[in-house]
């Protein structure tokens, strides 16, 4: 039986809210109390319930991943023709054509076994033990027994074990950046919360994995297993459906057509040589051979394969590492991008921007932990002493800590809760950095502050509290208390007001003025905090500092806070909506701050929806406004899923990012999935196909436009190779018909294929963008790499080539067999009779083709507004083409290998007047192409 239907019949309860219902309810519905289950009870549960572990599925085998390389259509057409050319002598070439195949699938596989760990990545986050009490002892269990109704206990640095409802907690803080992706450690607390309350602020629950941070607890565990979230997310993870890129999918379209092509072409040709011409079966059969080569783009998977690495290579040295590398041509199509907020658009560095203190508002310049900035009153700059006092309590009732910057042993900066400035690294919450960044802006010396005034005593932070309370010795021999926190309880505890240097009442009057200020700081996305201090306090309180000590205090000022977007950002959300490409923020945020920084960053409307109204909303109501919202606030995982889906199903192509293990199915069910390499889990990087090495918005910018760069590329070395593909078949079909039997060999086709144009194709990979390559519109998801202009143009360039190549075969090859007709030969001293009638002829066609694709380069690069010399590797792969070609032409082995004569300078001039009309059919064709087509 399964875990689920095992759950359904054992336990009727509904299992969503159990950080929503009272703790006696929640203790009665799982048949337990404080004191714990009975150990026979627990071993009941474990039977019935199961491990406490991650069902990770079996898998799909290294040789399965290995045999799906095979069933892409085209692979077969290059199997097939390795096997014709072994089958006609020309091991060789067979080898050659093997090689690509072998080169292909294992590059394949590689990619696909990488990925298909992903599942397996959850279960090294699985516990070893646990403590908890049974029978009314404490006992320490392997964390796989855990069973819902335990009691478990969870201290500083333990991993929680299992999904549990809080009982008891002493300054408890739990660290879930690996389920929520969310950097600031989350207090915990006893007590109830709406039932509409997201996951990250579910105060009263213990989830499993995640860590805790400082501080203890006691809780009962509500679900272990796959019924917790991080069960839940493997068993999503898991399910979701691998999709294969628009790319990949075109290729496998393309590969069954030149197949179904193949065949039939080469059917048409033996009927009609068998049936109505004389033609030795031999003869018909080299004829197919000739036309299956002609028509399998051999250099094709080579040259997508090496284009998309050199695109990938390219993303990597731009800080998006590519891990799939057909997705690289798929983040051209992205229309839609959904984004994270923290650390994505905006620094994940928290900056004191504004001050309240002395009656009067400070400014503060400066973002991030840099600590050059200043304090100014109406756009002046101001001294230092004016906002000192509230700066000084800022820094000195604060638990962030100063060390030297570490890397680790790949050179990059030690991210385990530090932030860096330079070597400096601030380690702690990053709204205390903020705090203590601020002080240092005034010239406060965080050494130099603590042996002035040391500490001596101090009074936690909890949730229920919400402040702080530090005390310290004075440079006097006094004793002073400072505390921080949220701005009501600091008010709450002071009866006086600092002002220009004097103690004055805090009226009822006074206290509105500074709610009103708070209230104002926080509808511009503020975080607002506020500072007060007891001078004098007595040594007894001092020696056991207590909650009556937070009396009678003195109030500083509040200090607003923000984490600031990214200055890179708003241009790069600009150019993503000037290209076409929709932006919508996903964020654990409340509204206020996400609107408040949506409209700082540029997006259009800024229309907020947040996840208790998404949940009300069926599914026919978001897709109908799905495509107008910009922003969705106080997400859970399931939200960022369901809005994906949905942009899915209205026919998007969307790019989703992510760094906590919460977004990994969502990330693994994208388009284009983008995980954060910084912050990000290894569940998450595993399932993504793009990891961002620097975590921020402005390379996903720059990677869409490397995919369209890469997609303009590989349609025109698609266009180019399938091109001269189409001339080749279109040259042996008439001359076949003609009775002119081949007009020019397989080998020499092979040559062509793989290497005088294969070369030149590798580099167009690398040709530059256009130049309004984010100016144009997304393309359609359903708009292949093949559009119907480059079908004329491959259609167009095949038949020009036939007829302006097939008069110089007829010119040359006519020459020795017609008696009297000695044009030819009069014009090179060469007498009717000799035996190298077709040799020549096949020569003139074979070094035609490769003449000719200068220009079928240039006109194929024309309508992207790229000049010749605009890509040096392009000028050098066609020289050393013709180089190789030269070698063939004028070297014994060449002319041995490939059956060919050496030209003279009349046979150049010929091909060099058919080139000239080649390239003027054309330039005329595409200036045709341009009145019927898009210019892409």
């Amino acid at each position: 039986m399964s875990r689920s239907a095992q759950r359904e019949r054992s336990d009727p309860e509904p299992q969503a809210d159990w950080y929503a219902r009272p703790l006696e309810d929640v203790l009665e519905a799982l048949e337990t109390s404080r004191r714990g289950l009975e150990p026979a009870e627990a071993r009941r549960r474990l039977e019935r319930e199961g491990p406490n572990e991650i069902e990770a599925g079996a898998g799909v085998s290294p040789i399965r991943i290995l045999l799906e390389q095979y069933t892409s259509a085209l692979i077969w057409v290059l199997i097939v023709a390795a096997i014709v050319m072994a089958g006609v002598g020309h091991l060789i070439d067979a080898g050659v054509i093997a090689g690509i195949v072998v080169f292909i699938t294992l590059f394949g596989f590689l990619q696909d076994y990488r990925a298909e760990q992903s599942i397996r990545a959850l279960e090294e986050l699985s516990t070893t033990s646990a403590l908890v009490r049974r029978g009314g002892e404490k006992r320490e269990v392997d964390a796989r027994t855990l069973v819902p109704g335990d009691v478990v206990f969870v201290g500083a640095g333990d991993i929680v074990p299992a999904d549990a409802r809080l009982v008891e907690e002493s300054n408890l803080r739990v660290d879930e950046g690996a389920l929520t992706g969310e950097s600031v450690g989350v207090s915990k607390a006893v007590g109830e919360v709406a039932a509409d309350t997201s996951l990250a602020e579910r105060e009263n629950l213990l989830y499993k994995d995640t860590v805790v941070q400082r501080g203890s607890g006691t809780a009962v565990v509500v679900e272990t297993g796959p019924e917790s979230e991080i069960g839940q997310i493997a068993t999503a993870l898991e399910e979701a459906e691998d999709r294969d890129t628009p790319f990949q999918a075109e290729m496998d379209r393309l590969g069954k057509l030149i197949a179904v092509g193949v065949v039939g072409i080469v059917s048409i040709i033996a009927v009609t040589e068998l049936v109505v011409g004389d033609t030795a079966p031999l003869q018909v059969f080299l004829t197919a051979v000739g036309i299956a080569v002609s028509a399998v783009p051999e250099g094709l998977p080579a040259v997508v394969t090496l284009s998309l690495a050199l695109g990938a290579r390219r993303m990597a040295e731009q800080n998006a590492l590519v891990r799939r590398l057909p997705i690289v041509e798929a983040l051209g199509s992205v229309d839609v991008i959904c984004t994270d907020k923290t650390g994505t658009l905006t620094e994940e560095e928290m900056t004191v921007q504004r001050i309240v203190t002395n009656r009067e508002t400070y400014e503060v310049t400066g973002t991030g932990y840099g600590t050059d900035g200043e304090f100014r009153r109406d756009g002046d700059p101001v001294d230092e002493d004016r906002v000192a006092e509230v700066l000084r309590c800022g820094m000195l009732c604060n638990n962030v800590d100063v060390g030297t910057r570490e890397r680790d042993d790949d050179g990059g900066a030690a991210t385990d809760d530090q932030r860096s400035e330079g070597d400096r690294t601030y380690l702690g919450d990053p709204t205390e950095i903020a705090l203590f960044v601020a002080a240092q802006k005034a010239g406060f010396d965080h050494e130099e502050l603590e042996a002035e005034y040391p500490r001596i005593g101090e009074i936690d932070f909890t949730s229920a509290r919400k402040r702080m309370t530090t005390v310290h010795e004075t440079p006097d021999g006094g004793i002073t208390a400072y505390t921080k926190g949220a701005p009501e309880t600091v008010l709450e505890r002071c009866n006086r007001e600092l002002v220009g240097g004097e103690v004055v009442e805090l009226t009822d009057e006074r206290r509105r003025e500074l709610e009103a200020q708070t209230e104002s700081f926080g509808e511009d996305a503020l975080r607002v905090m506020g500072f007060a201090y007891r001078p004098d306090v007595p040594d007894a309180q001092a020696e056991n500092p207590d909650e009556d000590l937070e009396r009678g205090m003195v109030f500083l000022g509040l200090q607003g806070m923000l984490d600031p977007p990214r200055p890179e950002v708003p241009d790069a959300l600009a150019g993503c909506l000037d290209a076409g490409i929709g932006i919508v923020m996903i964020t654990g945020d409340n509204a206020v701050t996400a609107r408040a920084v949506g409209e700082e960053i540029g997006l259009r409307s800024a229309t907020v929806i947040t996840g208790p109204e998404l949940e009300e909303m069926s599914d026919e109501e978001l897709a109908a406004v799905v495509e107008d919202v910009d922003i969705f606030a106080r997400t859970s995982p399931e939200h960022k899923t369901r809005i994906l889906q949905t942009l899915q199903a209205k026919g998007h192509t969307v790019a989703m990012t992510g760094d906590g293990v919460n977004d990994a199915p969502a990330v693994k069910n994208a388009d284009v999935g983008v995980a954060m390499g910084i912050r990000g889990t290894d569940v998450t990087e595993q399932a993504s196909d793009i990891v961002l090495l620097d975590d921020n918005f402005a390379t996903i910018r720059d990677a869409v436009r490397g995919g369209r760069r890469i997609f303009d590329n590989v349609r025109k070395f698609v266009n180019y190779l399938l091109s001269g593909n189409g001339g080749e078949v279109t040259m042996i079909f008439t001359g076949t018909l003609a009775g002119l039997g081949l007009v020019i060999t397989p080998i020499q086709v092979l040559w062509i294929n793989v290497v005088t144009d294969g070369i030149p194709a590798l580099t167009m990979g690398v040709d530059p963008a256009a130049d309004d390559i984010m100016e144009r519109e997304p393309r359609p998801p359903d708009e292949g790499v093949i559009t119907d202009r480059i079908v004329t143009s491959i259609v167009g360039i095949a038949l020009f080539m036939t007829v302006c190549l097939l008069p110089l075969f007829t010119l040359n090859f006519y020459g020795e067999l017609i008696p009297g007709y000695d044009v030819t030969g009069a014009l090179v001293g060469w007498s009717p009779g000799d035996d190298v009638g077709r040799e020549l002829a096949q020569t003139m066609v074979f070094t035609g083709f490769v003449v000719f694709e200068i220009v079928r380069i240039q006109a194929i690069r024309f309508r992207y507004g790229l000049e010749i010399g605009s890509n040096r590797w392009l000028v050098l792969a066609v020289g050393v083409a013709m180089a190789l070609q030269l070698l063939v032409l004028y070297t014994p082995t060449g002319q041995l290998l490939f059956d060919v004569e050496p030209l003279a300078l009349v046979h150049w001039a010929q091909i060099g007047v058919a080139a000239a009309v080649f390239a003027l059919l054309m330039a005329t064709f595409v200036k045709l192409q341009d009145r019927y087509f898009d210019r892409y």
